[in-house]
């Protein structure tokens, strides 16, 4: 029977897991800690398999940690890989991944938090659950005629600009590939340089994968080019943006307000309680969560139901090919 190794799993993924395991019967041991060189000792003797997420860090030091235990396979169960260094793992341990669980899901949180942070919504609930009725600080614009720009039209960019074009709002586009018959389909405009997305833009949207490339890819620089009623979001990955640079520029009003789902240090404080904590360690998160033109939701676009089928489904039928010898159609070269 195959074993595999759940680093980092909640209760949530041990549900959709089990559920889906019906039809393949695998061995699975759950395994609440990240993975790390502590937590590597927990693989049980004859576990072929780990499966991990976006804060399962896998670096040289570990990679030779698996490889004693006899680990072949990595199987993530998200979309991103920037987590495992794969100069590291070639030839050793192959990894897949889940490429695509539901672009909705990611799509409609993003413009769930534009709504929200745009209009005050969060804020007026908590008012009004205290019988505080007042409008004052809940002013907002209209998203209609607005211009909002999309850097990344894959799966989700696509959903979003949909969605964005459904409120009236005018779409621009920056993406290595660009697809003319996408672009008159949905009823956008790519531009041939990110320049024009920072300096023309009244909404910011971010749906690129975390490259080298792409790494900080909204900096001093870039916020310097950007309209001072800028709104920036984030659903991607944390280190698309240079926070310290964003938090300054929120600071000194350059820009108008950021919704983030991601965080470039969140590993320590995503999908943890830290209720307990008298206060956070991380200055600069503290200072964002303070802030009413900032918005923060801890990972959580990805987690609809169907999202959580999708990535149960799809993991476990990666795990499949690989046991089968057949081809790994989700590999991550």
């Amino acid at each position: 029977m195959v074993k595999i190794a759940f680093f980092d799993i909640k209760s949530y993924d041990r549900d959709f897991f089990a559920k889906e395991n019906k039809k393949y019967n695998f061995d699975f041991q759950f395994i609440e800690n990240r993975l790390s060189e502590r937590s590597v000792k927990f693989i049980e003797d004859g576990t072929e398999v780990v499966c991990l997420f976006t804060n399962d860090i896998v670096d040289e030091k570990i990679v030779d940690h698996l490889v004693k235990k006899g680990v072949k396979l990595i199987a993530l169960r998200c979309a991103g890989y920037n987590n495992i260094n794969l100069d590291a793992v070639r030839g050793k341990i192959s990894v897949v991944r889940v490429p695509e669980y539901s672009p909705y899901a990611v799509a409609e949180h993003t413009f769930a938090l534009l709504l929200d942070l745009n209009r005050g919504i969060s804020r007026a609930g908590r008012r009004t659950r205290e019988f505080d009725f007042r409008l004052h600080g809940l002013l907002g614009f209209d998203l209609n005629g607005k211009t909002v720009g999309v850097i990344g039209v894959g799966k989700i960019g696509k959903v979003f600009i949909k969605i964005a074009k459904g409120f009236g709002m005018n779409v621009i586009a920056y993406d290595k590939v660009q697809s003319e018959d996408l672009e008159r389909g949905l009823g956008f405009k790519y531009v041939d340089d990110m320049d024009e997305i920072f300096t023309k833009s009244d909404v910011i949207s971010l749906h690129c994968p975390l490259l080298p490339s792409t790494r900080h890819i909204i900096n001093e620089a870039s916020i310097d080019k950007m309209k001072n009623s800028a709104v920036i979001l984030n659903t991607s990955r944390g280190a698309l943006i240079n926070t310290k640079d964003m938090l300054d520029a929120l600071l000194s009003e350059k820009i108008a307000g950021a919704a983030l789902d991601v965080y470039e240090e969140e590993a320590d404080y995503f999908f943890e309680d830290c209720s307990d904590s008298n206060f956070l360690k991380d200055p600069i998160l503290a200072q964002m969560l303070g802030m009413h033109n900032v918005l923060v939701t801890s990972h959580q676009a990805f987690f609809t139901k169907e999202a959580l089928n999708n990535i149960s489904e799809t993991t476990l039928a990666n795990v499949k090919s690989f046991v089968d010898g057949k081809k790994l159609v989700n590999e991550v070269k």
